[in-house]
């Protein structure tokens, strides 16, 4: 065993050892967080998060102190939720649509179309708070706040003017949802990590994505396609979460700030996701990318592809499921 990786195991292990003293009894004058991110310190989201971090522990005059790991540098992504309900760590931000396997709610947002816009994106979130709040409950876990991405698109060699022109071309998505849809519109999809899309595309295994313009600028999509197609399809969304008997040790003035916090942190991500879709495009452009909407028959194809997931999305859920999606459709349809 190395020296560096001893050093790295034993920083793990002691990192553990210091989530669990912090769960094992109440709070104490101050107390220690540990919390995991999957994204670089330049994506609003991080951003957005130190921000979180940072009015929380202001908001209970240093008691409770907060150390974040950004970046995968701690916890991958995709395994935060598993370790904040181990109480691995005390909490982290996760991306809900990488657990669809677990509950379909997960992935009501990567319907294509079924909440474009900003305003319909906040829609559905309150439309799924209550059912987020019971299903991580019941998991040990307190879900706090939400994050939202910009919109969203596809990242080619070549041009793209019509769905044939995605037909076998291999690409990374990020949720089963989005695995669905790009298998319907001709695509080879494969479901990746954030982290692994660089090696992916110098071994081969993928020549497109579907994708923000936040994250093709954080692994320089550049590198690899030439043609951004904005769509404008699906703004899917990160989650705020904490491990419940970490939360339930603090004082209730403590918790209030936590979730005071939380409910800002969710507000704010709308106003950053907005700015953060227009400002990353005007990089992607500036690194020689040419930007584009969806040309309309791509749109067109995308509607109707979005049309059959929600009904194929029905046919899995639970009643309490499709509840909340005809709650969100009425209140659509009355708006």
């Amino acid at each position: 065993m190395s020296f560096t990786f001893k050093a790295a195991a034993l920083k793990a292990a002691a990192l553990a050892a210091g989530a669990c003293l912090a769960l094992a009894g109440p709070a104490t004058a101050q107390t220690q967080w540990i919390m995991a991110s999957g994204y670089p310190e330049n994506n609003f989201m991080t951003q957005n998060l130190r921000k979180w971090v940072e009015d929380v522990e202001k908001g209970t005059a240093g008691k409770l102190k907060i150390t974040l790991h950004t970046n995968d540098s701690l916890i991958k992504l995709d395994s935060i939720k598993g370790a904040i309900q181990r109480g691995q760590v005390q909490g982290g931000e996760i991306r809900l649509g990488v657990y669809g396997n677990e509950d379909p709610m997960y992935i009501l947002d990567g319907v294509p179309f079924l909440a474009s816009t900003y305003d319909e994106a906040w829609k559905l979130m309150e439309a799924q708070a209550p059912y987020f709040k019971g299903l991580f409950n019941k998991a040990g876990m307190v879900i706090a706040g939400y994050q939202v991405w910009p919109s969203q698109g596809f990242y080619t060699k070549t041009p793209v003017n019509t769905v044939d022109d995605f037909k076998g071309k291999k690409i990374r998505i990020y949720s089963t949802a989005t695995q669905r849809m790009a298998t319907l519109l001709g695509f080879n999809a494969t479901i990746l990590p954030f982290a692994e899309i660089p090696q992916a595309f110098s071994t081969g295994l993928i020549e497109a994505l579907f994708t923000s313009a936040q994250t093709g600028t954080d692994i320089q999509a550049w590198d690899n396609t030439r043609y951004f197609t904005d769509v404008g399809a699906i703004l899917s969304k990160n989650a705020l979460v904490f491990n419940k008997r970490a939360f339930s040790a603090l004082p209730p003035a403590d918790q209030k700030v936590l979730m005071d916090a939380s409910a800002a942190y969710t507000k704010r991500s709308w106003e950053m996701s907005k700015a953060a879709g227009d400002e990353k495009s005007a990089v992607l452009k500036k690194n020689g990318m040419t930007v584009s909407a969806g040309p309309p028959a791509v749109i067109g194809a995308m509607k109707k592809v979005g049309a059959t997931m929600a009904d194929e999305w029905k046919a899995t859920a639970s009643p309490a499921a499709v509840a909340v999606l005809t709650s969100y459709m009425s209140g659509q349809k009355t708006n």
